[in-house]
């Protein structure tokens, strides 16, 4: 693949087509962990691990296997060119689920703090849309092994640079008078919003 084509992945995958706030993929950790810049930081080191791994692992599987049609022969039993791509989402979310598995264990020994702060989220990346969504991406796109890699690890950064940037903006939101009405999840959506209209100011960098 030329070089250009790895910059327009991660241009891309980055800020283009930003996982959460311009596909609209993986708003409930978004939101739910994005009130200390502490956490942000752990649940986007989790996302971007997870991600970079499950688009590796999930576009093996496609490429190897789900996208090859198989034949199958039981005595007089016979059926040929069967398509099994249908079973993707389920495939997927299967190794999503394995992977969430090992970082939450390696998080609660080595890091009992974060592995708390994360809570109920941590668990939730394994029905994170945004970790299936980079996998169904990729296997829709058609890319190889190592471009559905760099992509998934691109998404993760992009997923973790949204949230990072809204943690601090909500934790600068704490010190603010906000009016009544406004305070809690009102601001939070509305500052969201203005952060996905900042990020289309990139929409003119890769077609």
């Amino acid at each position: 693949m030329p070089s250009n084509e790895w910059l327009l992945i991660t241009v891309g995958a980055v800020l283009v087509n930003n996982i959460v706030l311009s596909r609209i993929l993986g708003i409930c950790p978004f939101l739910g962990v994005s009130k200390k810049i502490k956490t942000a930081l752990g649940m986007a080191g989790a996302v971007i691990f997870v991600m970079g791994i499950a688009s590796f692992a999930t576009a093996v599987l496609y490429h190897l296997m789900l996208s090859a049609k198989i034949n199958i022969k039981i005595g007089s039993f016979q059926i040929q060119d069967l398509d099994i791509a249908f079973t993707k989402i389920l495939i997927f979310i299967v190794v999503i689920a394995g992977l969430v598995q090992i970082v939450e264990i390696l998080l609660q020994k080595f890091s009992p703090a974060l592995y708390g702060a994360l809570g109920i989220y941590l668990p939730l990346i394994t029905t994170n849309c945004a970790v299936l969504g980079a996998a169904e991406l990729n296997a829709a796109s058609g890319r190889s092994i190592l471009a559905s890699t760099v992509y998934g690890v691109c998404s993760g950064i992009g997923f973790g640079l949204a949230l990072i940037l809204f943690a601090s903006i909500r934790e600068r939101l704490e010190l603010s008078r906000i009016p009544k009405m406004f305070q809690g999840t009102a601001i939070a959506l509305i500052t969201a919003g203005i952060l996905a209209l900042a990020f289309m100011g990139f929409s003119g960098l890769v077609k």
